[in-house]
């Protein structure tokens, strides 16, 4: 199961790192302007609007729950590379340093999902869609609450811990959607 969930996660996240890099080329590295706060807001219009979708069962914006949560991928990245950029890091990156970063971090991702996939036993493949938006959800209300606390916290593993989690679980359904070369 581990080497069929490593193909999975590897083509999940090289539609996700295809697009991000494409979007590079169009539009730089624009999030750079963004305080964590305001990506943390767009991740949850996003995760947002697929609950309100998956809730009314229909929408009307052509963009469909699938590109939401290849968004809910790559804001995370972003906001992952945004706690790891120096506050004098330019806003203007070059395309090849942006590839690399996205590489370090998702391979960081990578290791934790096959770290806890071995003490969970993949019991994300039993979860339904629209609990793991829900948990997504949550973790954003988390994050939120500790960026309101200005990052202190007495117990929690801070905002990193949950933009990684987030970004498994976004990977975890674009896999149960089929997404991943393997159904």
């Amino acid at each position: 199961m581990q080497t069929q969930t490593q193909h999975e996660y590897d083509q999940v996240i090289a539609r996700c790192r295809a697009l991000f890099l494409a979007k590079t080329h169009d539009y730089g590295t624009a999030w750079r302007i963004l305080r964590l706060p305001s990506v943390t807001d767009q991740l949850y219009i996003k995760a947002q609007r697929i609950r309100s979708i998956q809730e009314k069962g229909t929408q009307l914006v052509a963009d469909g729950v699938e590109e939401e949560f290849v968004a809910i991928i790559n804001y995370c990245v972003i906001a992952l590379l945004q706690l790891r950029l120096p506050a004098d890091a330019p806003l203007d990156l070059p395309t090849e340093e942006v590839a690399a970063a996205y590489d370090q971090e998702i391979e960081a991702n990578r290791q934790l999902l096959f770290a806890k996939n071995h003490d969970y036993g993949e019991a994300w493949r039993q979860m339904r869609i629209p609990s793991i938006t829900d948990i997504i959800l949550m973790k954003l209300h988390r994050t939120k609450q500790i960026e309101d606390l200005a990052g202190h916290t007495q117990v929690s593993e801070g905002v990193e811990a949950n933009y990684r989690d987030m970004l498994n679980y976004a990977v975890f359904v674009l896999i149960k959607m089929g997404l991943g070369g393997v159904a």
